[in-house]
């Protein structure tokens, strides 16, 4: 039986990619949480907090935080962290 290899090419082996910034430390990701988090619970507590005032405390966190967490999650964060490697990148 013989081995198969693949052939590289001079091009592929010669390129170099620009190194990503290193990922941020846990105290940045917490910064950006808390910038997240303050920001997506201010607004909303703006727009859904007077349609919520009259009910009890426990629903009206659940509803709140219902909105808030996956904002922040699957949108501001991650976008956060985009701002901040660009912002790196634009550096070195």
């Amino acid at each position: 039986m013989t081995t198969a290899t693949c052939p590289t090419t001079a091009s592929a082996t010669s390129t170099t990619t620009a190194q990503p910034p290193a990922p941020p430390s846990v105290h940045t990701r917490a910064v950006l949480t808390w910038i997240a988090v303050f920001a997506a619970l201010t607004v909303v507590q703006l727009l859904v907090g007077p349609y919520v005032k009259g009910f009890p405390m426990l629903l009206r966190t659940l509803v709140i935080t219902g909105i808030v967490v996956p904002a922040v999650v699957y949108s501001l964060v991650p976008n956060l962290l985009r701002a901040r490697t660009a912002v790196l990148r634009r550096r070195a």
